[in-house]
């Protein structure tokens, strides 16, 4: 799953050229184009002159239909002004607009190829919001893909008011109570979904009969906290005891008298590593557990923004019996996989990273039910691509949102799809 508050690793490439071109380029199109066969001319012989046929009206074929799709991401564009720098953190942000932006368009030359055309408009978020939001080519695009970050999209959804079209939240896991936009489209499933996923697993398939979840004590950890035990309390019909402990410097001996020596002893970290101090607290807590995995049987869920956490070893992970949720992944060895990878490389001179993957995925998706006329219908329209799959609940004045996530397990040091 990705955050948008946790940026990746900077991506290769010429990143200043392509700002440059971006800053000058404001309407990417893919047009069709079909060759006309021209025949040689052949020497007439003479005929008798005969009257004309009465004139009949050329029909000429309607055009294909343009879509207009407005991309708004946060290339930051203003840091190239004399005297101006990019700061590591802007950097990251651009690295994510620049790579998300290629992978979107090489989904749209593929649907071109099919027939279908689009218009593809972009947009530097880092523009003043008023002037964003008012811009005439925004307000008349079929389709409004960002801004990426809550806090922009809180702020340009203020500013541009009721929409249209419907604005699609590409890569926040907020969920969409935060934003109260009718239409809006969230592709990543928020947190509550990966919870009550964990907790349907734990009912079902390990038939616990207590839970211990261990805090680190920030509160954002309740994000996690609140629908998971909402969902064990209703999954489980209120017959699962959850217990809830802040540890400290990796104290367990209180839960001790209370684990199980024949059962699965089933431990949730919801620790993210959002805080300074999140790395140090799941080293030493994790350490802890695997400690007490000699004496007695432990199974963790971690939070899913583990899977980008290098500091945590898959050796330990395996040993504690870890699983993890994720509503993407990324099957390097898959045929399509390979075939995108090439293309990427074929066409920016650069290795493609997984948002240029996610870009490729959601524009593929996003231009497909476009052309299809099947954006008010995404209830009944599942998708698999190569990094994300996307199961649509409709929710009342809040749009739609992806509630598919897959359960993983560390197996082999890596992590394998168990559900």
């Amino acid at each position: 799953m990705i955050s948008a508050r946790n940026h990746r690793l900077l991506l290769n490439g010429n990143k200043w050229l392509l700002f440059l071109t971006i800053a000058l380029i404001t309407v990417a199109c893919s047009p069709k184009l079909v060759p006309v066969a021209v025949k040689p001319v052949k020497k007439e012989v003479e005929k008798p002159v005969v009257a004309p046929p009465p004139k009949v009206a050329e029909v000429k074929p309607a055009s294909p239909k343009v879509y207009a799709i407005a991309l708004i991401l946060p290339f930051g564009l203003d840091h190239l002004k004399p005297g101006a720098n990019y700061t590591p953190e802007s950097l990251k942000e651009a690295d994510i607009a620049t790579v998300y932006y290629r992978g979107f368009k090489l989904a749209l030359d593929s649907l071109t190829a099919k027939g279908y055309n689009y218009k593809l408009l972009v947009f530097d978020s880092k523009l003043p919001v008023h002037s964003l939001a008012t811009n005439p080519g925004l307000k008349s695009s079929n389709l409004i893909v960002g801004p990426v970050f809550p806090d922009e999209i809180k702020a340009f959804n203020f500013s541009y008011g009721a929409a249209p079209q419907p604005i699609v939240s590409p890569l926040s896991i907020a969920p969409p109570s935060t934003f109260k936009v009718r239409n809006l489209i969230t592709l990543n499933p928020p947190l509550e979904y990966h919870a009550w996923a964990a907790a349907k697993y734990i009912i079902d398939k390990l038939k616990s009969k207590k839970v211990f979840v261990l805090k680190s004590g920030y509160n954002d950890e309740n994000d996690y906290i609140i629908p998971f035990t909402k969902a064990i309390d209703s999954l489980g019909k209120s017959r699962i005891k959850v217990i809830a402990i802040t540890v400290a410097h990796g104290q367990l001996n209180t839960l001790i008298p209370q684990l199980s020596k024949s059962e699965k002893n089933v431990f949730i970290v919801p620790a993210s590593n959002l805080h300074r101090t999140d790395q140090h607290f799941l080293n030493i807590t994790l350490r802890a557990l695997d400690t007490l995995s000699s004496s007695y049987p432990v199974t963790v869920f971690g939070h899913p923004g583990w899977v980008n956490l290098p500091f945590l070893q898959a050796k330990l992970l395996q040993r504690l019996d870890t699983h993890i949720t994720a509503s993407d992944h990324i099957d390097y060895k898959a045929a399509n996989t390979i075939a995108f990878l090439r293309a990427y490389r074929a066409a920016y001179h650069a290795e493609a990273n997984e948002y240029a993957i996610k870009g490729f995925d959601e524009g593929l998706f996003l231009g497909n039910v476009l052309a299809t006329d099947s954006l008010k219908n995404l209830d009944t329209r599942d998708f698999t691509g190569i990094h994300n799959s996307f199961q649509f609940q409709k929710k009342n004045g809040l749009g739609w949102v992806n509630t598919h996530v897959s359960l993983y397990k560390y197996a082999n040091f890596e992590l394998k799809k168990v559900e």
